[in-house]
This record gives structure tokens, sequence and C-alpha cells, in this order.
């Protein structure tokens, strides 16, 4: 498809909707939604806490962003969120270094492409331990931190269309995406009377360098066909999203999936 959205727009300036906030990012680290989600924090005035598992290129990632916004707080830490000791580590780092913690953003996940009849347990068990039960442990003691400190907070949660759709070798990922929904209603409810809001995002497709290691060109090119654009999303649009959920701009809404996609019905 060729027309006026099928080009990727230049990403938009911030409009101050974090000022005064805090934030912590998970799998913040390389040239995906979780860094193009610090930055946005960022652009909106918020100040940031980029977590990753890989080292190397988590410092990079806030070297960057420190370099991009001198004037913000830009800290880091190591997490790998299938330990619950180092999620409840990240808590209390961000929480000590930052003076507080007004959102959470849960990007960390992990993807694949092998048909069921092909998969192992353990590929199985991997994807499901970092996808879903890696957004429960940051979800759990992010939600503890919010009740002692009193101040609430929001949690955004990264899904996928396809906890709602199927495709083809991504059983255990969609799986655990839709399982991400699933606690994202349900953590809302109880969360409310902390203050707190959860919601998530779904997006379709979002084109970056690490996704492109892991699926196929071939695959990649099929999907960004397919939507009504004609084009996969830029990260930041992605990030975007996740940036006005987190705002005041979405204080009535908890519990709910917001399908980030220009997919044809």
């Amino acid at each position: 498809m060729t027309g006026p959205l099928s080009t990727p727009p230049a990403e938009i300036s911030g409009h101050g909707l974090l000022v005064g906030r805090v934030a912590v990012v998970t799998a913040a680290a390389g040239t995906g939604i979780g860094s193009a989600t610090a930055r946005r924090i960022l652009a909106e005035g918020g100040d940031v806490l980029v977590s990753d598992w890989h080292e190397r290129r988590l410092d990079a990632t806030r070297e960057s962003l420190a370099e991009q916004f001198p004037d913000a707080r830009v800290e880091s830490a190591v997490c790998d969120v299938s330990s619950t000791e180092q999620v409840r580590n990240l808590i209390d780092t961000a929480a000590e270094r930052m003076g507080r913690i007004d959102i959470l953003v849960n990007n960390a996940g992990l993807g694949g492409e092998v048909p069921v009849v092909d998969m192992t347990d353990e590929q199985w068990d991997r994807v499901l331990d970092i996808t879903l039960n890696g957004t429960f442990r940051c979800t759990r003691e992010a939600l503890r931190y919010f009740r002692t400190a009193g101040h609430g907070g929001v949690i955004v949660n990264n899904a996928s269309v396809l906890g709602w759709r199927a495709q083809k070798g991504q059983a255990h990922y969609a799986a655990a995406k839709a399982g991400v929904m699933a606690l994202t209603r349900c953590s809302a409810v109880e969360a409310a009377e902390f203050g707190v809001r959860i919601n998530a995002v779904a997006p379709s497709i979002a084109k970056h360098a690490f996704l492109a290691k892991v699926t196929s060109e071939d695959l990649l090119d099929q999907l960004s066909a397919g939507e009504a654009f004609g084009r996969a999303a830029e990260p930041w649009e992605i990030a975007a999203t996740i940036a006005m959920l987190a705002s005041d701009y979405s204080s009535y809404l908890t519990g709910e999936v917001v399908s980030v996609s220009s997919q044809r019905a």
C-alpha cells in the first residue's frame, strides 16, 4: 500500500504529560519498545530508571538517554524478571535512587517461532516465565510498594494482539500475552483500592532491530503488509500510547487493553 499513512511520521515532541513523575521500564535496553518508552517518558518531562538483564546494552541505553535528555534523571539497574529476588531488588533500588516510583512499565517479554508439535517443555516454560510470570512478579512488587507508599501509581503492561488472535508458531507467546491481558484486568480491580491504575497495550507489529533477529524477514513483511497502513509501527508510536496510559489523560481508565494496531478488521 502507498498513501499518506504508509510512511512513518517523525516522532512527535513531548507535551509535558509526565512532568514530575518517576518511571521504571523493564527490558528497556536496545532499540525496541522498551527503550522507546523510556525516551518518550523523558520527552514528556518524567524521570526514568531503565532495567534489563543485559548489562552492556543497558549501560549504553542509559548513556544515550542521558545524553539526549541532560536535564532529566536517568538511572539503570540490571534485572532478570525471571528472578523474584532480582525483581524485588529492582523496585527497592528504584525507590531508593529515584526517591519514589509513580509508573511501572512491564515491557519484558520473550517470543520465538515454533509449532506446538515441535515445541519442547523448555521452550514453552521459558516464554511463559519471562513474558507472563515476569510481568506478574514486577506487578506484585510494584503493588506492594504503592500500597506502602500511599501516593497511588500507574502500571502499564505490554501485551500483544496475539493475546486475541491466532498465528502459526506463536502458541507459547500468544498464551503468555493472553495471560498478561487477564492479569491486567484482575490486578486492576484489586489495585484500585491503593489508588493504582493498571492497563495494557496490545501492539500488532513494531519493527526494530531485535525483532528482526528473532523473526524471518518474510514473516515481518507479510505481517506489515496485513496492516491497514501497509507498514509496521515505529516503536515510538507504541511508546506514545504507553505514555498516554501512564498520564492523567487516562485517569478513569483501568483494567483495559488498548490495541495499538492498524490491522484490517
